[in-house]
């Protein structure tokens, strides 16, 4: 098709009394937006291929550059937005299916900033967390029925294994494949010296973070992409990936174009490849199947690892959850539906699922119900932005939490949502060498910790603040929360009261 109908969304706006024609923002362009202009001697951009990255923005000298959402309008219309329209240009030119990184950014309610936490006063006196002790260690896996103590206090009790970490938040999965060799060095370094654990996501363990093992959750996904004995036995736990909260009910996809030798040896597929996982497992069709590759993987470990299940946030996941929990799983990570991705289709990601914040209050409530709580963890993922979020996510039910998206934020990612053209220029959803070198895993590991331990001195001050030493006092502890401006209906699925009550 020669004619176009799509306009650029994004201006670049270069200030010439500053621009000193020096091509750094054509150098490190992936998108080649910049360009030289020798008749002009001037250097020129092209919005149309403009994804607003700022990595031209940051980088430039002189600061010559700003970018602006394109002024150019398409008529007022409440019901076709530009956004709709742009799609359907797309898929008339392409015929193909909207494809789209990230997480959903619709314009839904976040319930995370609808509550609000409750604060000790005289009563019961806050705690000061540089002065008296605060824990914030946490245990991830199967708790036992009871436990029995010897005449001289030692623990009696064979404890299952547990995933111990010193703050209850992990990096979520993020296969090698979808991010970069720096990107994955830069988490499993940082959940080193934080002691806590990162996830490989479905494309198998490279072999160079096998040293990292004790810091790494291992999964296994439908394509069993990198899925060995070793693999199985290198890491802290086994996670079976079922579903993501970014596109639930579906398999994943890595283009061949990011299977590069690396990823090929790791993922065990081709180089140039696509590695596709199917919707569903093959061997998975009921609960029962679901415990017989829980077990299968138990045994495969020999018993000393935790394995959990990954599912995505939908309707009926309180009945889901619990089936899990009885099939034998010792922690159940549950994603909501702003979950990010490094490629899904648009009319999914921005769709299906429902929010993290409902799904683990019901998962909590249901498991309670029927006494078996303490049989299983729950991990809450779907867009965790800050220690807050943490808080609450712990005070509705669970017990640690995973972040991805923030993770990615803190070594450099913009948002552009572009991850799936692997043209990310700030080499963190690439495997193009010279974009992937711009990402140092020293300096990605060093901002990684420092973000987590921020978040860990916000949350003790947070827990001093109601009164709480132990985080373990605040799971499930939904009296230290209360709603604003939300329905009846949306506070009791919730379980908290109105601020005020």
């Amino acid at each position: 098709m020669s004619l176009s109908l799509l306009t650029p969304e994004f201006k670049v706006i270069r200030d010439y009394d500053r621009c000193i024609n020096c091509k750094v923002c054509m150098r490190q362009c992936a998108f080649e937006v910049h360009y030289y202009d020798e008749e002009t001697d001037k250097m020129m951009a092209d919005d149309m291929k403009c994804v607003d990255c700022l990595r031209c923005v940051t980088l430039c000298p002189t600061q010559a550059l700003t970018i602006i959402k394109h002024p150019q309008v398409y008529r007022d219309n409440a019901n076709w937005v530009p956004e709709a329209i742009r799609d359907i240009y797309k898929q008339a030119e392409t015929g193909g299916v909207l494809l789209a990184a990230m997480g959903n950014p619709k314009p839904y309610p976040i319930y995370w900033d609808k509550m609000v936490i409750n604060a000790s006063q005289v009563t019961n006196p806050s705690i000061d967390p540089l002065r008296e002790p605060m824990e914030l260690k946490t245990f991830i896996g199967r708790k036992p029925d009871r436990i029995e103590v010897d005449e001289n206090g030692e623990l009696k009790t064979k404890m299952p294994p547990q995933i111990e970490l010193n703050t209850p938040i992990m990096f979520s999965a993020m296969s090698y494949g979808s991010i970069s060799y720096n990107a994955h060095a830069s988490l499993a370094r940082a959940a080193r010296e934080l002691g806590i654990c990162y996830n490989t996501g479905e494309g198998g363990l490279h072999k160079d973070f096998y040293e990292y093992g004790p810091n790494t959750i291992v999964q296994v996904a439908s394509g069993r992409f990198g899925v060995n004995k070793d693999y199985l036995n290198a890491g802290a736990a086994v996670e079976i990936k079922i579903g993501q909260g970014a596109k639930p009910g579906i398999g994943g996809h890595l283009p061949g174009e990011k299977v590069s030798e690396d990823v090929s040896q790791t993922r065990m597929i081709p180089i140039g490849s696509d590695a596709i996982s199917p919707a569903p497992h093959h061997d998975i069709y009921s609960i029962e199947d679901l415990a017989q590759l829980i077990y299968s993987l138990k045994e495969a470990t020999n018993y000393t690892k935790p394995v959990g299940v990954k599912i995505a946030a939908v309707n009926n996941v309180a009945a889901i959850a619990s089936g899990i929990a009885r099939a034998g799983a010792d922690y159940i990570a549950i994603d909501g539906f702003r979950g990010g991705t490094g490629a899904a289709p648009k009319r999914i990601r921005d769709s299906v699922g429902i929010p993290i914040e409902f799904a683990i209050a019901a998962v909590d409530a249901r498991l309670r119900s029927e006494g078996i709580r303490h049989q299983v963890s729950i991990v809450a993922a779907g867009s965790i932005r800050n220690s807050t979020d943490v808080i609450k996510a712990i005070a509705l039910g669970a017990d640690a939490v995973y972040i991805g998206s923030a993770a990615l934020i803190a070594l450099g990612c913009h948002m552009c949502q572009q991850c799936h053209t692997g043209k990310c220029n700030w080499g963190i959803a690439t495997q193009d060498p010279n974009l992937v070198k711009r990402l140092n895993p020293d300096i990605g590991a060093r901002r990684l910790v420092n973000l987590i331990n921020a978040w860990s001195h916000e949350i003790k001050e947070i827990l001093g603040g109601m009164g709480i030493n132990d985080i373990e006092s605040l799971k499930g502890n939904r009296l230290m929360l209360r709603g604003v401006g939300m329905t009846e209906k949306e506070l009791e699925i919730l379980g908290i009261k109105a601020a005020g009550e």
